[in-house]
């Protein structure tokens, strides 16, 4: 096994994989509406048990040293965020999952942190599974026409996130751990490259998480809310 290389041949395709899986989903769901419900359910248990599976591997590889390798990083908390937004449909869920899931797991799955990894291999599959799942379930929702976020919603996100952020820098602090990059940028190369070593990197990466959220922002710019929608923006068939 070798390593993957980024944005090559199998790399594109996983990446072209995840919109594709989105829009069959979404016109299964225009076709037959009532699938809305039952398919969103099913994405959640999908996501929890690749998951929960995942946990059970680094348990039993030792890589679950706590306070090391503990699922505090942003993507872990999107990831479970996503499980109890299709399960509950609660909108603030959906909302929140609609702007990180795009902008961090969607990030992930463009800039991969697999560089020790070999490829393929349970731990790559994984990854790709776990971000492409999350990416492709906020997708099937918008693609669906269920999904509405409410005016505002983008820096609300933004305010929760780095909310988010405070308290993991003080885990970061006490403990030497790495959560979220607020110590190290990735070994494997991304964005955060583009501006500089610590703290300007963080700095940088908050502008740019700011422009992505307003940006995912404007498609629903405008928008009047109806009376078929349920709270939240989030139409039910």
């Amino acid at each position: 096994m070798g390593t993957l290389r980024p944005f090559g041949a199998t790399h594109l395709a996983i990446l072209a994989a995840v919109p594709l899986a989105a829009a069959a989903l979404a016109a299964a769901v225009r076709a037959r509406p009532g699938l809305a419900r039952p398919l969103c359910r099913v994405l959640a248990a999908v996501i929890a048990v690749n998951e929960l599976l995942w946990y059970r591997h680094g348990v039993a590889l030792g890589w679950l040293d706590p306070p090391h390798g503990l699922p505090l990083d942003l993507c872990d908390v999107v990831l479970w965020l996503a499980v109890y937004a299709l399960a509950t449909l609660t909108p603030w869920a959906l909302e929140a999952v609609y702007f990180l899931g795009l902008a961090g797991s969607g990030m992930a799955l463009l800039t991969p942190d697999l560089a020790d990894v070999p490829f393929p291999s349970y731990a790559a599959v994984q990854f790709f599974l776990a971000h492409g799942a999350i990416v492709a379930s906020v997708l099937f929702l918008v693609l669906a026409g269920l999904l509405r976020p409410r005016p505002g919603a983008w820096w609300r996100t933004l305010v929760g996130v780095n909310l988010y952020a405070l308290a993991v820098a003080l885990v970061n602090a006490r403990f030497g751990t790495n959560y979220m990059y607020l110590c190290e940028k990735p070994r494997s190369g991304s964005l955060l490259d583009l501006f500089g070593p610590w703290p300007w990197y963080i700095l940088g990466g908050e502008a740019v998480a700011a422009l992505l959220l307003f940006l995912l922002s404007l498609p629903f710019r405008g928008e009047r809310e109806r009376r078929s929608r349920a709270p939240g923006g989030l139409r039910l068939p």
